[in-house]
């Protein structure tokens, strides 16, 4: 079943709860009358308005259901996320799993994981060109734990293209991380930045960031247990980890707004629901087709599988079509 996405920002409501039924009441009374959503229907609550109040059973009951809330701050990205407790029947034998995973595992998954990313950037570049050319060439040479930092070398690759297609690709130069990667049209891939982009960007990866971190919760996976990321404050390593090879695909929204001159409005009611709307894009893994959404969870079972040494290797989502 496909969950539903609920976005609170137009306006100031209380949020409760009623029969296992989310409640929204405009603060204003007169103005509009209460809806009511049921819980086990929704999958995210997203509340962007400073007016938005929640009651405690709302919450618990949200978590009961599987629900994510996801609170943003005054710059409209998301600040915060309360995820379910895991019901998990496999718990322990999950977090096992996750300790028990040797080097080697690791590496090959995380290699595996670099792969998928690159040749997905590719598949956002215009087909033929050089830059996407290179970018497969790139994708094949990837190593064992991304040893040679194929990531960093194909992110400059890539952003310098993003926006302008069938551009020459610029020399591979060695470059150490993602910020401050030059690109057309004077703009820079800066996670902390707050130009239009770069906003648009931060907003959709932390809407897909809460997505999978809700599916290695399901799972019974531990969220902070990554195979690369390992910052000692990074509560959800594990979702950065699975959700590079997705990147690809907020990117490809954020570019069309661009394209259409929306991007200039910024985190608009408008643009946000775009891309909510990446969570709902068809996508097919292992031969099957359906929402980013739900094939997210079959994506960490097979991860699941993975690390239980029953798969070899790790099938990935990808957009359809």
């Amino acid at each position: 079943m496909i969950k539903r996405i609920i976005e609170i920002s137009r306006e100031p409501a209380h949020l409760s709860v009623r029969l296992d039924q989310l409640v929204v009441q405009p603060i204003d009374k007169d103005r509009a009358e209460a809806k009511t959503i049921p819980c086990e229907d929704i999958g995210f609550v997203l509340i962007d308005h400073p007016q938005v109040t929640i009651t405690l059973p709302a919450l618990a009951t949200l978590a009961d259901y599987g629900a994510v809330v996801v609170v943003c701050g005054k710059n409209h990205l998301p600040s915060g996320l309360l995820l379910p407790m895991s019901e998990h029947t496999e718990v322990v034998w999950r977090f096992a799993d996750q300790i028990d995973a040797g080097k080697p595992l690791v590496k090959k998954l995380w290699q595996q994981v670099i792969v998928a990313k690159i040749r997905a950037q590719a598949g956002n570049l215009e087909a033929g060109s050089p830059t996407r050319r290179l970018l497969e060439e790139m994708a094949r040479q990837v190593r064992s734990d991304d040893a040679g930092n194929s990531e960093a070398q194909a992110a400059k690759v890539y952003w310098s293209a993003w926006l302008v297609p069938g551009s020459t690709p610029p020399l591979a130069s060695s470059v150490t991380a993602e910020q401050g990667i030059p690109c057309d049209q004077d703009f820079r891939r800066d996670p902390d930045a707050l130009d239009p982009l770069n906003a648009l960007l931060n907003y959709g990866y932390a809407v897909l960031r809460a997505a999978v971190a809700r599916a290695i919760v399901s799972a019974g996976l531990f969220p902070a247990m990554g195979i690369h990321h390992c910052h000692r404050a990074n509560h959800f390593a594990l979702a950065d980890d699975l959700m590079e090879p997705m990147r690809p695909m907020v990117d490809a929204v954020v570019r069309q707004l661009h394209r259409t001159g929306r991007h200039t409005e910024g985190l608009t009611q408008l643009n946000k629901a775009a891309l909510l709307g990446v969570l709902n894009q068809t996508v097919a893994l292992n031969g099957e087709t359906g929402p980013l959404m739900v094939a997210l969870h079959r994506y960490v079972a097979g991860f699941v599988r993975c690390l239980r040494r029953e798969a070899g290797d790790l099938a990935i989502p990808v957009p359809a079509g």
